[in-house]
């Protein structure tokens, strides 16, 4: 063979980081080895593999086309290493949007390193399109969604329905049970998520475009901050029910009943259509699967209450 996996390695890691310096950083190797183990790859095809652009380098077509291949090669040979040294799992890059990130993927992860305490597994929490980026990337195995994801390149799997409920504190005068009409809620202030976010997206498609006129107050990133804010009294929120569990419980947060609206939605297993699904993918999906056994929405499942 011409090439080498060392060379693919080095291709894939200047991909991500489009700059040779950082590529090298990553691998442990000096700045003029991965240069050099480039320029010798694309010579010995005379295949220009990235546009330069200063220091930047750019995938052009050819090397966008090289870089799925490349990713199933170097997830297959983590593999075969795995197995030589003993059958441990290859590693494994997860995605997860907030909601599921905070309640459903930390017991998976915790779940799956009980059970394999050798393997290294990967998990980056942050909102949709983020994730949605990263998947594109070739950045993460697999992506925990909340939020629609229209990408060609992107394969989705239907994993579980939830929905959203708008919440107030127990001493906002939204909190005595009655429905909240479409005027009564144009007049609150709003503790929202950040665009970008699954959460934030249906919220604008179903209750923003709805209202009309929308007192925005606070825009924040983490469903958490959300919750303390409206339990303040700063003003309503919409959030996933899963996210509720314990705040109702305790009694620190109320249910605001909106019947007209439709804030049912879904979370999905995403990935690149041409990734390669790893034994270790495939272990972390029947982890879900077992999860989420028996339930066909977050409402349905038995987990432990969340401070």
């Amino acid at each position: 063979m011409k090439i080498t996996l060392r060379q693919i390695e080095i291709f894939s890691a200047i991909a991500h980081s489009e700059n040779v310096t950082r590529a090298a950083e990553h691998l442990s190797i000096s700045q003029s080895a991965a240069s050099n183990a480039l320029l010798e790859l694309e010579r010995q095809f005379d295949c220009p593999l990235f546009d330069r652009i200063g220091k930047s380098l750019r995938l052009n077509s050819t090397g966008r086309g090289l870089l799925a291949q490349a990713e199933e090669l170097l997830a297959r040979a983590a593999d075969i290493e795995g197995f030589l040294a003993g059958g441990t799992l290859g590693p494994l890059a997860v995605g997860a949007t907030l909601t599921i990130g905070n309640y459903l993927a930390t017991l998976i992860v915790a779940q799956y390193l009980h059970l394999h305490p050798t393997s290294k597994i990967q998990l980056h929490v942050a909102n949709t399109h983020s994730i949605v980026e990263q998947l594109l990337r070739f950045e993460l195995d697999i992506g925990l969604i909340e939020g629609e994801a229209s990408e060609a390149d992107l394969l989705l799997e239907h994993w579980l329905d939830d929905e959203m409920v708008v919440i107030c504190s127990p001493k906002h005068p939204l909190a005595n049970g009655e429905n909240a009409s479409i005027s009564m809620l144009s007049q609150q202030n709003w503790i929202v998520r950040e665009q970008g976010s699954g959460t934030r997206a249906l919220f604008d498609r179903v209750i923003g475009s709805q209202l009309g006129r929308l007192n925005i107050r606070l825009e924040l990133e983490h469903t958490e901050a959300i919750k303390r804010t409206v339990e303040s009294g700063l003003g309503l929120a919409c959030l996933s029910r899963l996210s509720l569990r314990e705040a109702f419980r305790r009694g620190s947060l109320v249910e605001v009943p909106t019947p007209q609206f439709d804030l049912k939605r879904r979370f999905y297993f995403a990935r690149h259509r041409n990734r390669y699904i790893s034994p270790a993918t495939q272990q972390f999906l029947d982890l879900c699967h077992e999860l989420s056994h028996g339930a066909s929405s977050t409402e349905d499942l038995k987990l432990p209450y969340f401070a």
